[in-house]
């Protein structure tokens, strides 16, 4: 179905998040921390805006709207809406209205709370472009916009080092992986001739029929694994923790990591179904899920225990991705909406916790549900729906994909299936220690006085909390309004569910008894969550090394690499630079001919006449001296030959103005460093060995031919007087002259004209500055000294 053309109103929508980043500084600055309310109504109205899509889209339509950004490239600011655009932008909207709020709250009284609503409605802006742009250019400047803000959020409190080096850390990591997402966009517009995702998707197998497919995948896959934490590049998301919560809440639940997996889903019609995609996807989506939950469990802080949960989430959601099922697809987005949900909430309670308590760490809390109710009772509603416990989204999500998995009869089915059970019973180890250890038992004496925050701190975890549980109480509604429309956009087809919260049969409900087994291995494992605590603590120990420390390995390497290379290069010595720069230059002209193998034809040799030849003489003549040269200063002397036989050239092939700028410069040239020749102390000969000699004169002649054959290749082409046909119709009628090269130097070119001036001003400066140097005798002997030498000092000073 062909997309409907809409107004520009989405546009407006995607940009409004920068026009409240310019305002929030000053409206914080006269409201402070109360700033949170008006400027929650940006996001509010954004959600409000794409819920109108809801409808059309659960109905197969789909939308584009475009304007003109940089038409010479092919670049458009555009959006595309269709199912999974419009469920992500209204996770980013939605949950971002409470990430205002909570942000007003957690930073109230902080200094720089303006700037951080400023860099928090970047960062929203950013990923609204990225989950809504159709034009791959215009989507990869949003990917990259959210790394760019993403670091300023991190890295917030950079007075701290812990903030600086998970900010630079994520930076890098997400960095280079959108270099490697650029390279695959710039292949696949080469590969296909498109620049747009819906056209894309209108013919989706295109790239999988192409010789490229290979580095098109690898190069998408770097972009999406780095940008969404997959193994071994998950180090820089809980590294990540030490920006302020709610960054946290945010970053971690429907925004930055999520961007990864909008990808996969978006490309699923494109590069997926293949065995590649069917088989490295599941693998390391499989992989980051169990390496997730089993970090997770061995941490403490309540923030880390979730970030690495999200870690095991997003290898989940890839995983699930990467068996292109449909029944599995389907998991993958209720799973995707589910933890969106549950996460942001749970984030937020671990920072309410922090801040009202003074601490994160689960093994100084307790006792605080008297204390802090509505928190205790949102955390649990979260951590129900993380745990996959009825009646919640998650529960829904968990049952779902164990189908998807289950039902993959192939030979990955069965151990995904176990993968994802093993995860899953983690994952609800992790939600019941998040949501009962900080509350339950006796009363902890905690850093602060702890007591309910403001409703600036618990109407973002409530709301999102009772929406997981009331989204699955209309499952049906659910199913039928986001998730289906999401689903045939990742599936690249058209879907009907039948969603359920309670499953309409019981025996030979194979994913029920998965549920069942996750649940009782989850309940054993949380018994015993102490000791396997300190079991992983142990192993960790011993194996002693991670990526996250293979990263500041990896950095150091590249410093010193950095300062080999430069003690190499940078040597002091001005002959090395100009050979290496030389080197340079002769493999930059040479290279690109030798590989394309485009060299071109030698000309014919012209008929000369005789005082042509007499000026090709001179010129061979004063190379030869240059060569046999005995003296530095004989050379430079001999090297303006050349100067003055290429002015003689420009005189005869009818430009004198050249002929005489080229005297001029030539003239200017061998007076100047002949006078620096004369007073710097250098040895009058040249005392290289033979070696450095060739290896000069071999690098001379590369660039010389290198330099001739590319003159040779222009001269060659087509000539194109598109400029000198210009030059003539408009040289009197704009610039009222007649002599069109004068037009070309004094009016056309008359800053460039300048600029050249300047240069033969200052050359001749300097001229004059060495002329008038006087080299100052050698100081006489000093005499031995006396006690008559002051006298015999003073009269002569007396008879001067």
């Amino acid at each position: 179905m062909t997309p409907a053309v809409i107004d520009d109103t989405t546009l407006y929508a995607v940009l409004a998040p920068f026009a409240a980043a310019v305002v929030a500084p000053f409206l914080t600055r006269w409201l402070k921390h109360n700033a949170a309310w008006p400027l929650a109504i940006v996001p509010a109205l954004m959600f409000l805006h794409f819920t109108g899509f809801i409808g059309p889209v659960s109905e197969g339509q789909t939308f584009t709207a475009a304007m003109a950004w940089a038409p010479a490239y092919n670049v458009e600011f555009s959006v595309y809406v269709d199912g999974l655009s419009t469920l992500f932008a209204m996770l980013i909207s939605g949950i971002g209205t409470f990430i205002i709020l909570y942000a007003g709250g957690y930073l109230k009284g902080h200094p720089q709370q303006g700037r951080f609503f400023s860099f928090l409605f970047l960062f929203m802006g950013a990923m609204m472009g990225l989950v809504l742009c159709n034009n791959l250019i215009s989507l990869f400047i949003f990917w990259e916009l959210t790394s760019i803000t993403s670091f300023l959020l991190i890295g917030f409190d950079h007075l701290r080092a812990a903030s600086r080096r998970a900010a630079i850390q994520a930076l890098v990591v997400t960095g280079g992986g959108g270099l490697a997402l650029l390279a695959g966009f710039l292949m696949i517009m080469v590969t296909t001739g498109k620049f747009e995702m819906s056209a894309l998707l209108t013919d989706p197998k295109v790239i999988k029929n192409s010789g490229y497919y290979l580095p098109i995948f690898l190069l998408v896959l770097g972009g999406a694994f780095t940008k969404s934490a997959q193994f071994p590049f998950h180090f820089w998301l809980p590294n990540a923790m030490e920006a302020p919560t709610p960054v946290s809440a945010y970053l971690h639940s429907a925004t930055m990591v999520k961007a990864g997996v909008y990808l996969l889903m978006r490309m699923q019609p494109v590069l997926g179904g293949t065995e590649l995609w069917t088989t490295v996807l599941p693998i390391f989506g499989g992989l980051t899920l169990l390496v997730g939950t089993i970090l997770a469990v061995r941490q403490t802080d309540l923030k880390l225990m979730l970030a690495y949960t999200t870690v095991a989430s997003l290898g989940l959601l890839v995983m699930l991705t990467g068996t292109s099922h449909e029944k599995a697809l389907e998991g993958a987005v209720l799973y995707l909406l589910a933890h969106s949900l549950f996460k942001g909430a749970l984030f937020m309670v671990a920072g309410t916790i922090d801040h009202e308590a003074g601490t994160r760490d689960i093994t100084k809390l307790g006792g605080l549900r008297a204390a802090m109710p509505i928190t205790f009772i949102a955390a649990c509603l979260a951590s129900l729906s993380m745990a996959g416990l009825p009646p919640f989204i998650g529960f829904i999500a968990k049952e779902v994909l164990y189908y998807g998995t289950w039902g993959w009869l192939e030979f990955w089915g069965l151990p995904l299936t176990i993968t994802a059970l093993v995860g899953n019973a983690l994952m609800l180890v992790i939600a019941a220690a998040v949501a009962l250890k900080p509350f339950l038992g006796p009363k902890v004496e905690t850093p602060k006085h702890a007591h309910e925050g403001p409703i600036l701190l618990y109407a973002g975890p409530v709301v999102l909390s009772v929406l997981g549980l009331g989204l699955a109480l209309v499952a049906s509604t659910t199913g039928n309004l986001l998730i289906a429309p999401t689903l045939a956009s990742v599936s690249g087809k058209v879907v009907e569910l039948d969603l359920h919260l309670w499953p309409t049969y019981i025996w030979g409900n194979v994913a029920l008894y998965l549920s069942l087994v996750t649940i009782g291995l989850g309940i054993f494992l949380f018994t015993q969550l102490d000791r396997l605590r300190d079991l992983i603590a142990a192993v960790l120990k011993a194996i002693g090394w991670g990526p996250d420390k293979g990263f500041d390995q990896f950095l150091a390497g590249i410093v010193s690499f950095s300062s080999w290379i430069t003690h190499r290069l940078q040597t002091g010595k001005m002959q090395t630079y100009m050979l290496l720069t030389f080197a340079f230059t002769a493999v930059a002209v040479l290279l690109p001919g030798y590989l394309t193998n485009s060299f071109p034809a030698m000309p014919k040799m012209p008929d000369y006449r005789f005082y042509e030849w007499g000026i090709l003489l001179i010129a061979v003549l004063g190379l030869i001296a240059v060569l046999i040269a005995k003296t530095r200063l004989t050379a430079i002397v001999s090297l303006g030959i050349q100067g003055f036989a290429v002015a003689l050239i420009f005189m005869m092939f009818g430009a004198p103005d050249l002929s005489f700028t080229q005297f001029m410069v030539e003239t200017l040239s061998v007076v100047i460093l002949a006078l620096v020749m004369t007073r710097l102390n250098l040895s009058p000969r040249d005392h290289r060995k033979g070696i450095d000699i060739a290896l000069t004169a071999f690098v001379s002649v590369a660039v010389g031919l290198g330099l001739m054959l590319t003159l040779l290749a222009i001269t060659q082409q087509p000539f194109d007087s598109r400029l000198s046909e210009f030059f003539t119709e408009y040289s009197r009628s704009i610039a009222h002259g007649r002599n069109i090269v004068n037009v070309i130097l004094v009016d056309f070119r008359g800053f460039d004209t300048l600029g050249e001036i300047a240069v033969v001003v200052l050359a001749g400066l300097c001229v004059l500055a060495l002329i008038r140097v006087r080299t100052k005798p050698d100081k006489p002997e000093e005499a031995p000294a006396s006690a008559e030498a002051p006298l015999a000092e003073a009269q002569t000073g007396e008879a001067r």
